[in-house]
């Protein structure tokens, strides 16, 4: 961790020129006393995203006089999605703010820590899974193993479907080639009939527009808007009325910081932190809804038009869902205990989102 004197004006040109080459930047002494500086990276290349996520971390050194300041970089500002975790544990960076998806390779658990096809369906009932029912513990215990300290879940939006044709009940995925992410949420469409293929979100533009695709899921509204989607596609694929998302209405990003910088912070700072990543996420996911609130009226105007399905298609899915949700919890005892707190949940009374009747003859290695 690096300590660092600064005055106020030092760290306001600090974050301004935030950048890969300021890593190296020196820093001033003054009386004001010591200021930990903590670099700290999100996934967000652009866009509502990145400015939220510049914003907060401009606010820090001013909430915590001067104590503790974060030095935003944007996506591949300093290193790649894919290193951001291995830059944490040498130093390169303190803390990351990225998809926890992107934690799989080196937790599998990470994959029941975030969105499941059809699983959890509203950010408040993430919020019941880690800071209610004990997911939080799982995920600090895991995370601790690789050196990590994570702080707590950051809300983004839903993920939709971008179609060239009108896709108006599940029967209608059928023989489409459609771009996923792959793992449970590919199998899940190639479940319903769907010719599913992965590729990375700057190649999705092109081939819908060459035809080597029909559909594609992809982020929210107003990021694939930005990203031309409404050139190369003439509908939008939503799930019921309410329902963000027919398979992702939540994506789940978070603060996570090395745990030798973690473990140098004061007892009230480390609280402070932790408050504050809740302040991040209500930021967040606001800031990205209102984004998406202008975009769906961009979408109308280009002529996109939002097709619906039932909620007899959300329960069949449904249905598909959940023998893939237990192949992949018993590939990882720890994923099985993530996942046993989410299926409960989904099954109880609260929810009713999983008929019991669906897990008959299915069971899970804990």
């Amino acid at each position: 961790m690096t300590k660092t004197i600064t005055t106020r004006r030092g760290a306001l040109r600090a974050f301004a020129g935030a950048g890969a080459a300021t890593l190296a930047a020196p820093h001033l002494a003054t009386a004001q006393g010591q200021t930990t500086t903590w670099k700290i990276q999100t996934s967000w290349p652009g866009g509502a995203g990145l400015q939220v996520f510049k914003d907060w971390c401009a606010s820090i050194e001013e909430k915590t006089g001067g104590e503790l300041a974060f030095q935003p970089f944007g996506a591949n500002d300093v290193v790649g999605d894919f290193q951001l975790f291995d830059a944490v544990k040498n130093g390169v960076l303190e803390a990351v703010n990225p998809f926890t998806i992107y934690a799989q390779g080196i937790i599998p658990a990470a994959t029941f820590l975030t969105s499941i096809p059809l699983g959890l369906r509203n950010p408040h009932e993430f919020d019941v899974f880690y800071y209610g029912l004990g997911g939080i513990d799982i995920a600090r215990e895991l995370y601790a193993a690789q050196g990590l300290y994570f702080v707590g879940p950051v809300h983004h939006g839903p993920n939709i479907i971008h179609s060239k044709v009108p896709i108006r009940s599940i029967d209608d995925f059928a023989g489409r080639k459609m771009r996923l992410p792959g793992g449970m949420v590919a199998e899940v469409f190639t479940a319903i009939g769907a010719e599913t293929t992965v590729l990375p979100g700057s190649e999705i533009f092109p081939a819908l527009e060459k035809g080597t695709i029909d559909v594609a899921d992809y982020v929210g509204p107003a990021v694939n808007y930005a990203l031309g989607f409404s050139q190369v596609t003439d509908y939008i694929v939503m799930g019921p009325p309410g329902f963000m998302s027919l398979y992702q209405p939540v994506d789940i990003m978070d603060i996570t910081v090395g745990q030798a910088a973690w473990d140098a912070l004061s007892p009230q700072m480390k609280q402070f932190v932790e408050m504050e990543t809740h302040v991040y996420s209500d930021m967040h996911h606001a800031a990205i809804q209102a984004a998406d609130q202008e975009a769906w009226s961009k979408f109308e105007a280009d002529g996109t038009e939002v097709t619906r399905l039932s909620q007899d298609d959300v329960e069949l899915m449904t249905e598909m869902a959940v023998p893939i949700w237990f192949d992949y919890a018993n590939r990882d005892p720890n994923a099985a205990r993530a996942f046993k707190i989410q299926l409960d949940y989904m099954m109880s009374g609260s929810l009713g989102y999983v008929d019991p009747a669906l897990t008959e003859g299915l069971e899970l290695k804990l």
